[in-house]
């Protein structure tokens, strides 16, 4: 698979094996039995419930196409439909935490899943899901793809907390996902591993899963293989790609056999955002192609919209990140040349003191050794271009700005209620979050940071260990030695509105989720189905 600065990590690791190892097909060991227990039992007359995760979708975007008259499909849904520009993303806000929050309804301190990549203290390692293909290189290619394709959805997922497939199976209700990452069930499925990735890794020929009742992941599972051509070879991404996805939902309709929810993942966009930046309209005319495909697949648009409720949402916003004349990337390991740092690759020694996980515009700083975290802290703010340094001690979380030294602690259950109708008790310089606080009343909204104050305590309660959330200003983005950078490009994974605000459509339903945020579109989804 090609890897295309997609958020949806370790498949594209597949392209660095392939192109080392050589192109071979696999024989086909369709055994899958998908296409005969996904459709729906409960009738034609219940509307089906289709859930579209376009990547790094923005408001800006669509309006901007809509104005320009090139998106006719995605006008028609929004005219015929609702639409919000300001829902709120998860923290970090990359891609596999934020599907663990749509599809769990929590953030990472109930998922469990921080960030692309994080610091196990019960493992003693860096988790890494596959942030850059030197960086996967450097760390080892064999536990970057055992991290994606066994622990995360295995044990690394919180195994108490249910995903809406589980939900709905408890409710008799079938689902499918076609390209998630993040696709947990109760149904017994196989992943199957090309013999081209077999050779220089410890992963098996095969990997059983649990999942929804209908389980596409590009070439590792595809009910259709043998039944319909798909694009999923090593140009294709090796299925990765919209048109993978666009296609399969296409058959499911057309056969009769769309489940009561389908989630599909539209992965295209977040490749030319990321090299060009946010302001880019490239891909936005293919995908409105894609979508209209979709709805004729129905026999009309109005058609589709009295079968099924479709809902399309982005999965986190980008920044334009400076180009390469203004420095724009920030080196994590200079800061610490007094430190032992952690190198891609090694392991952890008695030695160690310090291991950087970086996520974009967003880093996990862990300390291992007696330092305290506050120090830390202190000398990271020193570096101009660092937003800010938060961190926990008991129920207190603490947060300073970078270069100005001032300081905000909160911590929950206060007089201060939020839009969110969440109770805060907030202390010293509310300036530092951008928090604005009406004591009479006993209201806090926020600036420039939605609910920014669940989000950070989500990340920083999301798994064990002493660390540091460290957050890059606007414009600029962090790294370790090896990791990707978006000079001129976009970027992700900090608490900012141009990351955090995304666009939801929903076409076919009155209805409208509580809150705009995606941990309550769950739970939204859940009233949908089962109403």
């Amino acid at each position: 698979m090609i890897f295309i600065h997609t958020k949806k990590m370790g498949l594209f690791l597949l392209m660095i094996l392939i192109v080392v190892f050589g192109c071979q097909r696999q024989e086909i060991t369709h055994k899958e039995q998908d296409l005969v227990r996904v459709k729906s039992i409960n009738g034609e007359d219940k509307k089906k419930v289709i859930l579209l995760v376009v990547d790094s979708l923005m408001a800006q975007a669509i309006d901007k196409g809509i104005a320009q008259k090139e998106l006719p499909t995605i006008q028609f849904l929004i005219e015929h439909g609702q639409y919000s520009k300001d829902m709120v993303s998860s923290f970090p806000t990359m891609s596999v935490t934020i599907d663990s929050s749509l599809l769990t309804g929590r953030y990472p301190d109930g998922h469990r899943v921080p960030g692309l990549t994080w610091y196990s203290t019960k493992e003693k390692k860096l988790i890494n899901y596959g942030t850059g293909p030197m960086e996967v290189i450097k760390h080892g290619v064999d536990p970057v793809l055992f991290d994606a394709l066994v622990n995360l959805n295995g044990s690394h997922l919180n195994q108490q907390l249910p995903t809406i497939y589980e939900d709905l199976a408890r409710r008799g209700m079938k689902s499918g996902s076609i390209n998630g990452l993040i696709y947990r069930g109760t149904v017994d499925h196989t992943l199957t591993i090309p013999p081209w990735i077999q050779v220089p890794t410890s992963l098996p020929k095969t990997i059983p899963v649990k999942g929804p009742d209908y389980l596409a992941l590009g070439s590792l599972s595809d009910p259709l293989e043998g039944i319909k051509k798909l694009p999923d070879g090593l140009t294709d991404r090796m299925g990765l790609n919209n048109q993978f996805s666009i296609s399969t939902v296409n058959y499911l309709v057309k056969e009769n056999k769309l489940p009561d929810f389908l989630y599909v993942y539209l992965p295209d966009l977040d490749q030319k955002i990321h090299k060009n930046g946010p302001s880019n309209q490239n891909g936005m005319k293919e995908l409105d192609r894609q979508l209209q495909s979709l709805l004729q697949s129905f026999g009309s648009p109005e058609e589709a919209l009295n079968q099924a409720i479709f809902i399309i949402v982005g999965d986190s916003g980008m920044t334009q990140i400076l180009p390469a004349r203004d420095n724009p990337v920030i080196d994590l390991p200079s800061l610490f040349n007094d430190y032992k740092l952690l190198r891609q690759g090694e392991s952890i020694t008695d030695e160690t003191e310090i291991v950087l996980a970086v996520n974009e515009t967003m880093a996990y700083v862990y300390k291992l050794k007696a330092d305290k975290l506050k120090d830390i802290a202190y000398l990271l703010k020193e570096e101009p271009r660092i937003d800010f340094i938060a961190w926990k001690e008991q129920e207190w979380i603490y947060a300073i700005q970078g270069k100005t030294s001032k300081e905000i602690r909160f911590k929950t259950n206060g007089k201060l209620i939020d839009p969110y109708q969440q109770k805060w008790v907030i202390e010293q310089d509310a300036e530092v979050l951008d928090l604005k606080i009406d004591s009479q009343h006993h209201t806090l909204n926020y600036g420039q940071y939605p609910d920014v104050l669940q989000r950070l305590s989500g990340a920083l309660h999301s798994h064990p260990g002493e660390f540091l959330v460290v957050t890059a200003k606007p414009g600029y983005e962090l790294a370790d030695r090896n990791s990707p950078t978006h000079k001129g490009g976009g970027g992700h994974g900090s608490l900012g509105q141009s990351e955090s605000l995304i666009p939801l459509i929903v076409s076919g339903t009155d209805q409208k989720p509580q809150y705009l945020r995606i941990i309550d579109l769950k739970s939204f989804l859940l009233k949908l189905l089962t109403k």
